[in-house]
């Protein structure tokens, strides 16, 4: 197998520079237009009523009372609901789920829509969905791991991962001289971004434009497209801002094909826009795990087996498996491995993708198991990690694209002050008397690598435009992203324009798996050096060119010149040689992606290690994070500030996770008891305080021409685990269970 590197990439002055967002400043003024702020002429406002019950049939709506409600205009249900083209259990492109948009009565989880009301304003499609007063058969619920535990069945079909092994799994157990078998448990997690979803739907003939917030506007606008019967290329999405998305907002939702039905059937545009509590419902969540951890180390040590198996809720109609026991296969060399999963069918919605799916709940499972097998062979939790480092990927023997790991252990234990840690519990208070305890997590995340195509305008002026559909969540990418198109140009970040966030431009891919500013960062750059590459041509081919007969390759640019890189007194601006060329511009186009053969021959991934303190009152048991350092080695950072502030924000999701998060069911109907932010927590200012980033330089020639690894989702990966060991460190008590209530801390 041979060693294949990426063709590098040579950076300008921009890259690796804390440039401030280019959107701030149209957000923070109230410039920026996010979906529900358009209100096109002639607005229809649509409202859906939620089922309250998970399981059953809807028996009664009372209709003529909604429709008796002064602004409201139309009342579809089951019963009246226009034909769809496309069938709405059909998955018709990637990250597509089989949507609920009235098909019939059945009700199959606690938020499901069963009707949609619209009416001339926005309070009048809210009292007639109120109105519609609902009345159901109910059928006994399922929505715990425990009501069907024993029918869990592994998953199988596109996107689902099945089982893993790699040695004798049984044989490690066998030799193992000292083992652990434990059990952790992770609660389902609802997505709440500071936008909710959104959709305003208008129609011109057989044509389509949307405004609602996507993470991936091509494939969307061929799902929609599916649904109605019409050409993918007769939609139109724009997506300019986007408040949050962490992965719901990239598939189509069931309400957004109901609205543009809605738009169709009345030839009016219409507007839907979902309220707090309708966020948990059919947008996709954290499913809920239940995962078992068997351990073993032989006499020094060293890792005999991990065997892992995930349990993960799915609902009733279709399947998507939270990849738990994936942390476990790319971290520790053992010397076998097990990973494996199974779902329980539940009567919730699909779960799907939220912020580092898998890793986020299996690393919770897993560095909290890692400690309690440290524990057991009577080491230092760092220590044993470092015992069991794995040098080539487990399994596999890949070698690693890069790995900078030890690194990261020793930066954020250095700043953290590890080695003052000791080894028991409850050894530790402050000067108030509060239990104090130090735990750490590894971090890892795969570095995927989607499809993407961009466009570089080189304008006769010297500046230029790049186009792609990229989208910007709030990460900052657009900046990011600017950033490397300038570079690949020589411009600076001024003489650049970007313009992103609507479908008609070339397809930017998906924006997600931490992988969009590689993909689409590097279509960018690659549309660039496409329009200096005929710059080039056009130079060097042109006898009244100081750059006659230099040769291509040799040239680089910089501050809008085309110059010898060997010899920089022979130069020329590109103004200069598009005009004597009689060109008013130059249009370059350019690909992101990966090669297949690529990613076969090394283990891609970021890497990181997260360092925690928690202090907890020892007689109430309230436990605060006082210091969280985090150490990450991503590949490339082209700007250090939103690094930074995307590994923070990660790691505050990790809190989020470890103390805060949890869906709470009603046994008795299924519905969801905490659907607002004053029963379903998270993290305030005041849960936050004493966060620290560190970067590990690393160079990756490897993984992509840009070197890019990413760092949306790795800050949650290992956070949890770090809070959950600080918490036993501090107290004594290994809580197996996340969030980690006060109530877990106070029983004996």
């Amino acid at each position: 197998m041979s060693d294949t590197l990426s063709p590098q990439i040579r950076f300008g002055s921009n890259a690796g520079q804390p440039a401030t967002r280019r959107d701030g400043l149209a957000k923070v003024t109230g410039v920026a237009t996010f979906a529900a702020d358009n209100t096109p002429e002639g607005l229809l406002y649509a409202v859906y009523a939620p089922a309250r019950i998970a399981r059953g049939r809807v028996s009664q709506l009372d209709v003529a009372a909604a429709e008796a409600h002064p602004g409201v205009t139309h009342v579809i249900t089951p019963q009246n609901r226009p034909e769809l083209q496309g069938d709405p259990s059909a998955k018709p492109t990637m990250f597509s789920f089989r949507t609920e948009v009235l098909q019939d009565d059945t009700v199959r989880y606690a938020g499901q829509p069963i009707a949609l009301v619209l009416g001339e304003t926005l309070e009048a499609a809210t009292e007639g969905a109120r109105l519609l007063a609902p009345q159901y058969e109910v059928d006994p619920v399922r929505v715990a791991l425990d009501d069907n535990t024993a029918s869990g069945f592994e998953p199988a079909g596109f996107g689902l991962p099945g089982g893993a092994s790699h040695g004798d799994v049984e044989a490690g157990h066998a030799v193992a001289a000292r083992s652990i078998d434990v059990s952790y448990e992770t609660a389902a997690q609802y997505h709440n971004a500071m936008e909710t979803h959104a959709i305003v739907a208008q129609w011109d003939g057989d044509r389509l434009t949307l405004d609602t917030p996507s993470q991936a506007l091509n494939l969307s606008c061929a799902g929609f497209a599916y649904f109605f019967g019409i050409p993918p290329e007769n939609v139109t999405l724009r997506s300019p801002y986007i408040g949050g998305g962490f992965g719901s907002k990239a598939i189509p939702t069931g309400p957004q094909v109901l609205a543009i039905l809605a738009a169709r059937m009345t030839q009016r545009p219409v507007k839907l826009m979902f309220t707090r509590q309708q966020m948990f419902g059919p947008v996709g969540h954290r499913g809920a795990t239940r995962q078992r951890l068997r351990m073993g180390v032989d006499e020094t040590a060293a890792l005999t087996v991990i065997d892992h198996d995930g349990l993960a809720e799915t609902s009733t109609f279709d399947d998507f498996v939270e990849p738990a026991a994936n942390a476990s296969q790319g971290l520790y060399a053992a010397g076998a491995l097990r990973a494996s999963h199974r779902l329980v069918r539940l009567d919730v919605g699909t779960p799907g993708p939220m912020r580092a799916p898998g890793e986020a709940s299996g690393s919770a499972a897993l560095e909290g198991a890692m400690d309690e097998m440290a524990e057991a062979a009577g080491m230092d939790p760092l220590e044993f990690r470092l015992r069991n480092y794995a040098e080539t990927q487990p399994g596999t023997g890949l070698p690693y694209s890069s790995k900078a790991l030890r690194e990261c252990y020793a930066q954020g234990a250095a700043r953290f002050g590890w080695e003052g840690r000791p080894m028991e519990p409850r050894q530790m208070r402050d000067a108030d008397g509060l239990l104090t305890g130090w735990g750490m997590g590894t971090a890892l995340f795969p570095c995927p690598m989607f499809a993407a195509e961009a466009r570089a305008t080189l304008r006769p002026d010297g500046t230029a435009l790049f186009e792609t559909s990229a989208v910007d969540m709030g990460q900052g990418a657009w900046t990011v992203m600017a950033q490397i198109a300038a570079d690949s140009l020589g411009l600076t970040l001024d003489q650049v324009e970007f313009r992103a966030g609507h479908s008609a431009l070339p397809d930017g891919g998906v924006a997600g798996g931490s992988g969009h500013t590689a993909t689409a960062g590097g279509a960018l750059h690659a549309a660039g050096g496409d329009v200096l590459r005929q710059l080039g041509e056009l130079a060097t081919a042109d006898p009244q060119s100081p750059l006659y007969g230099a040769g291509n390759s040799s040239l680089v640019a910089r501050d809008g010149w085309l110059l010898l890189e060997a010899d920089e007194s022979r130069r020329e601006r590109f103004s200069d040689i598009l005009s004597r060329a009689g060109q008013s511009e130059m249009i370059g186009t350019g690909h992101g992606g990966r090669a297949p053969e690529a990613a076969g021959r090394h283990a891609m991934n970021s890497h990181g290690a997260v360092f925690a303190e928690v202090k907890v009152d020892p007689d109430l048991c309230q436990v605060r994070v006082t210091r969280l350092v985090g150490a990450f080695a991503a590949g490339r950072i082209i700007n250090p500030r939103l690094t930074e502030s995307q590994l923070m924000g990660g790691m505050i999701w990790g809190t989020s996770f470890a103390l805060h998060e949890a869906a709470r069911h009603d046994p008795r109907s299924g519905r969801i008891v905490n659907a607002d932010f004053a029963g379903y927590h998270v993290p305030v200012n005041a849960d936050v305080s004493g966060l620290e980033v560190i970067t590990v330089h690393e160079d990756d020639p490897y993984v992509n021409a840009l070197g890019i690894k990413g760092v949306g989702e790795i800050g949650i990966v290992g956070t949890v685990g770090a809070i959950g060991n600080a918490i036993w460190h501090a107290t004594g008590k290994r809580v197996r269970h996340f969030p980690i209530r006060i109530a877990d801390l106070l029983a004996p």
